[in-house]
Order: C-alpha cells, then structure tokens, then sequence
C-alpha cells in the first residue's frame, strides 16, 4: 500500500462505538478518509448516508443542503437537474451532472447501487468530484514526505490552483524571483522536470481528506 495512505488511515481514529476491526465499520471509516463527497440517497433524495466530506459540501448550501431528510439542490434549474439524474438511477442508468449558480459550479456522478443479483434496490450514490486538488489532505504528506519548507508547501498549493508565479508573487506579496527560486527547489526536491509535472503528480495523489474531517465528534 501507498506509504502516505498508510500514515491517513493510521492517523484516522474511530468515532466512539465504531468498532474499527468490523469489515462495514471499517468501510465506512474508510469512506470517511476519502476527500471526495460521497453521499447515498433515495429515488427522491432522502438521505441514508453521507460521508465527512459530502457533509461538509452539504453545511455549506451552496448548491446542494439537506431538507427534512432528503438532499435538495438550492435553485430549481439544478433541482430538475438532480431530481432527473436520480430518476434515471433509479431505473439502473448512471449520469454525470453539473449544477452551478452565481459562479459556483460542482460536477456529480450519479451511480445506482445494485443489491442482489437482478433487482434494482433504489438506493443511489452521488459521488461529489473534489473542488480543488490543493483540498485533499495528501498535499501536507506529500510536503512532509519530500522536506518541504511550509514556505515551499504554500507555494505548492498555490500552483495546484493555477496561477502563474506572477500572480503567486502578487498574492504572497513577495518577488516574482523570489517564487521562482522556490519553483526551482519544489522541482528539485521532488524529482520532477517542471511545473506541469509536479501539479501532475499532485493531481494523481490519494484522494485522501483532511484530518479536521475525518474526525468525527
């Protein structure tokens, strides 16, 4: 197994009453690690499961909020969007969707969970794309693996959002040459070619979660 996977799932710690050798407690500790939202609903959205992460989208109601049980999207075009993409699951069809409002956007699969061998129990799972590959916990692993400088680490996070070492010297309000040279050190340390390759490398890490959520209180 990935080395810095191991160091996740070791620093993740079982909500009280989870018993952590239990083969479904453990799938569901494990769904919890993952950075990316995953939610399991009903042919009308009511809600059976939701991990740290889908919770955390869900708090925020931008596009999606939980009402009375059941996962609404917040504007009537997106409602449609999703209540359509639930009905097709519901028939055994999976959809990949979009909703987006005022700037917001947030890319979902939306995945029929199959129970037995020929029936279609109606049980569905959105699978929430992660907003930003910066977000995933394996960022801080990956600094700490390769001897990063938290200087170096902020750097990192910010080439993974696209910006240019012009606009990364303008937000940390430091030289153009300055951000360069930590660039060069980043690439160095990690054994990669340049910028691309680097974010790349990012990009395919775990897609594990931050450790403020995995915890669960």
């Amino acid at each position: 197994m990935n080395p810095l996977l191991n160091t996740a799932l070791a620093e993740a710690v079982p909500p009280p009453g989870l018993d952590a050798d239990s083969g479904s407690d453990m799938l569901s500790l494990l769904v919890d690690i993952l950075a990316h939202g995953v939610v399991v609903v009903g042919e009308r959205g009511q809600l059976f499961h939701v991990n740290q992460a889908g919770r955390a989208e869900l708090n925020r109601h931008r596009l999606l909020s939980k009402v009375g049980g059941e996962i609404q999207a917040v504007s009537p075009v997106n409602h449609k969007t999703l209540q359509d993409a639930l009905h097709k699951a519901a028939g055994g069809k999976r959809s990949l969707i979009n909703l987006s409002a005022e700037g917001m956007s947030l890319s979902l699969a939306v995945v029929p969970l199959k129970r037995g061998a020929d029936a279609w129990d109606c049980r569905i799972a959105l699978l929430f794309a992660r907003a930003e590959v910066c977000e995933s916990g394996m960022v801080g692993f990956f600094a700490r693996t390769h001897g990063l400088t938290p200087t170096e680490e902020q750097v990192l996070i910010i080439l993974c959002r696209g910006l240019s070492a012009p606009e990364i010297a303008l937000q940390m309000k430091v030289a153009v040459s300055t951000v360069r040279s930590h660039i060069r050190s980043l690439c160095a340390k990690t054994s990669t070619s340049g910028v691309r390759e680097l974010v790349n490398r990012v990009a395919l890490l775990p897609p594990v979660a931050p450790l403020h959520l995995v915890q669960i209180h």
